[in-house]
């Protein structure tokens, strides 16, 4: 492996601080560990959330939410959202689109997770907003956040406050607001994998009323698999940086405008494809099975770095009326340009002599979208309301080339390099999509004068979806299809669907003393239909749609010391979108159609537990039982019925935490440990292959408020992902032909960071 610490005496001392991660309160604490166990413990803090388009108290918000505060997701060293895919949230499911990091799907409740990331006609169902706005896209969600506050994961659908495609929940991640005041926040620290990292985030004062904040990240790591082919990066790579500004005008207290801009550069090479089991078609000598996790793939390939360039403008208007109507604007401009050079994949290479394979998978995809959304949020005496109305219109294209990049030679004992040229490379597909979206929602909670404890809620979202396109090429040429007067026609095959939908919601919720509370809820869920660039013949398919029931708890207890918030649900799940893959000859590749084949339902229970039992000393216990089941859907290739697998979903996934803090020789020791299980889950539709359960171990042990000079501190962290080196299969896939392949989850990283503050 690749490292980047030296000499190897450094190496060993954060490998060796890393392990003291388990042991640090003891020695922090052994001087005084008596008294200290019988202090009274502080109470836990208040969080904060923004769910139903107000600051409201995470325990008075009837819904299921689990919160990331910003020393949360410190802690866990998550950079991006795909650092989220160990299982922080156990109900949140984060995975790569195969082998590349460059797309991420997402799934919650057993919802939303779909096997093809790359599809300008399809959305997921899990809808992601930053400060407010969509992200249309599963690419550009790798991105390096910004100064995060919190990331609220909102479980089950989300369809009458929130924009669009909010099935299975919605991701709100919020950063902070320039404070007027003048701050200064620099990180800097290196790691193992040759990586590094830098961030800045400045506050400067407020001047007539304006507030601004510049924020810069960088972040690169070298492949945690190295590629022996020369001169060329290995395998999970990746060069993160940007910046922000953030504007902040108050001309009175009654008005703010609020003004963004982001530019975004995200470079990855994918995964490495392991050949876990042959198959029935022959091997090469120099390329038999690997089934343990490489450190150095068998067959060296061209790789270039995928990236992805995002950038948007953000202006947040709230006008505050009266003293009970509050009204608010939402408007985004956002660009995306993603490139995907795959060629992760070669171990499921066919041999044959002197014939050429390791088949690059290179797509793009090329997007922008505005969005505006009018809010108009309102308390009076019994009632609070949340209404507006949200408009959003994306256009995207794509297109797809899959070229041989290496050629065996006679008796597959050696390779060569197959000289490339991509412009002259013909496009396998190519298409592009035009979406307009439609909405108006309106919320309103009632709390009755005589029965103050109880709050009954109700609410909708008509949804109006409009999308056109067309598939431009296929397999080099123009692509034909059938009109509806039964004539072949040469030429682009058109999309032109609408869809309308209705989303209710109730929720009836019961204060049973101040500090326990429950609730019962209904809510749908809706995603927009499309068509499947993939496919030959481009066929629309419909919406998508679920039905939830949920009934929770929230409650807080033993001086506010403990919290456990709890919800058990059950979903019905129609006109499920599935894809059905085959093999046609005279097909440059696999291709897809996606229809409207079957049904579901999703049940299960969630349980958020934290408890403070002394002081400095916080536990947490998070579970997710989810258990989701299809009908057998037609397909349209067989014409039979087949079986469809809900794609990453474990059964039972438990995420837990430990963090102390303690007076340390005149600052402060914050010791942190995560652990995170899950059972083994499918990663195909078609494929009753499941993966690996999973257990990682996070860690960070930190020295913070260390004195620098006046006014400022100092912090000082070890860290660690993947602390105790676990190795899994986290997507396995079985071919008759190929054999069993799988792509492993990531080594051990760790690093030391240092940051100051004034």
């Amino acid at each position: 492996m690749n490292t980047f610490l030296k000499p190897a005496a450094l190496r060993a001392a954060l490998l060796t601080g890393a392990a003291m991660l388990a042991v640090a309160p003891a020695l922090a604490h052994a001087a005084d560990a008596a008294d200290a166990a019988s202090d009274a413990a502080d109470s836990l803090e208040e969080v904060v959330v923004t769910a139903q388009k107000r600051a409201t108290n995470l325990q008075d918000t009837p819904i299921a939410i689990s919160v990331l505060g910003q020393e949360a997701l410190e802690a866990r060293h998550v950079q991006s959202l795909a650092d989220l895919g160990d299982g922080a949230i156990p109900s949140l499911r984060v995975a790569p689109f195969f082998a590349r990091s460059s797309a991420l799907t997402l799934g919650v409740r057993g919802i939303g997770a779909s096997g093809d990331a790359n599809q300008p006609a399809r959305d997921q169902a899990v809808g992601v907003y930053i400060n407010g706005v969509y992200l249309g896209r599963a690419q550009g969600l790798g991105s390096a956040l910004y100064d995060l506050e919190r990331i609220e994961v909102l479980k089950g659908p989300q369809g009458t406050l929130f924009g669009r495609n909010t099935m299975g929940g919605a991701i709100s991640i919020v950063t902070r607001r320039p404070s007027g005041e003048f701050k200064m926040n620099a990180l800097a620290g290196v790691g193992n994998f040759g990586s590094y990292r830098a961030e800045a985030h400045a506050d400067l004062p407020e001047i007539n009323g304006l507030s601004l904040t510049l924020d810069g990240v960088i972040s690169k790591r070298d492949g945690t698999v190295s590629n022996p082919a020369a001169g060329q990066p290995g395998f999970n790579s990746y060069d993160k940086h940007g910046f922000q500004i953030e504007a902040l005008y108050q001309p009175t207290d009654a008005f703010t405008v609020d003004y963004a801009y982001d530019n975004s550069y995200d470079a990855t090479t994918p995964y490495l494809v392991q050949l876990l089991k042959p198959g029935a078609l022959p091997l090469a000598p120099i390329n038999p099975p690997q089934p343990d996790r490489a450190e150095t793939a068998r067959i060296g390939v061209p790789l270039r770095l995928s990236e992805g360039k995002t950038s948007g403008h953000r202006l947040n208007l709230e006008w505050q009326a009266n003293d009970w109507l509050q009204v608010k604007s939402i408007t985004a401009y956002r660009d995306l340009d993603q490139t995907q050079y795959d060629n992760g994949s070669v171990a499921l290479s066919v041999y044959a002599p002197n014939g050429a394979f390791a088949r690059y998978s290179v797509a793009n995809v090329y997007q922008h979208q505005f969005s505006q959304e009018l809010q108009l949020i309102g308390d009076l005496d019994q009632v609070q309301f949340a209404a507006g109305a949200f408009y959003y219109d994306e256009h995207v294209r794509d297109n797809a080339q899959t070229p041989n990049s290496l050629r065996w030679n006679a008796d597959g004992t050696a390779y060569s390099q197959i000289p490339l040229d991509f412009a002259t490379v013909p496009f396998d597909r190519a298409s592009h999509a035009e979406t307009k979206s439609y909405g108006v929602f309106g919320q309103a909670t009632w709390t009755p004068a005589s029965i103050t404890a109880l709050h009954l809620t109700a609410g909708g979202r008509f949804t109006h979806d409009e999308r056109t396109g067309h598939l431009d090429t296929v397999n080099g040429a123009l692509p034909s299809y059938v009109n509806s007067a039964g004539q072949t026609i040469v030429g682009i095959i058109p999309l032109d669907a609408a869809w309308d939908h209705f989303d209710p919601m109730v929720d009836v919720a019961y204060d049973l003393s101040d500090d326990v509370n429950v609730y019962a809820k209904w809510s749908t869920g809706y995603k927009a239909g499309g068509a499947n660039s993939r496919s030959l013949t481009y066929r629309a398919f419909d919406p998508e749609t679920v039905s939830m029931y949920e009934l929770g708890a929230k409650s807080e207890f033993w001086e506010r010391r403990a919290r456990l918030n709890v919800a058990a649900y059950y979903g019905d799940i129609k006109d499920i979108q599935v894809d059905f893959n085959a093999i046609i000859p005279g097909n440059n590749r696999g291709t897809l159609e996606t229809t409207n084949a079957a049904s579901g339902k999703t049940k299960g229970f969630e349980a958020d537990f934290q408890i403070a039992p002394v002081d400095g000393l916080t536990l947490g216990l998070n579970y997710a039982y989810t258990k989701v089941t299809y009908s057998k859907a037609f397909n349209p290739f067989t014409g039979a019925q087949s079986t469809v697998n809900p794609l990453y979903t474990p059964q039972n996934a438990v995420s837990g935490t430990f963090d102390y803090s303690h007076p340390f020789f005149g600052a402060t020791l914050k010791t942190h440990l995560d652990a995170n299980w899950a059972e083994a889950q499918f990663t195909s539709t078609s494929d009753p292959t499941k993966s690996d359960e999973s257990f990682i171990v996070n860690g960070r042990l930190a020295l913070v408020d260390l004195p620098a000079s006046e006014g400022a501190s100092l912090e000082v962290a070890l860290w660690a992902r993947n602390l105790l080196d676990e190795s899994y299969v986290f997507l396995r896939n079985t071919n008759a032909s190929l054999g069993t392949y799988g792509i492993y989850n990531e080594p051990r990283t760790y690093g030391l960071e240092a940051r100051v503050r004034f």
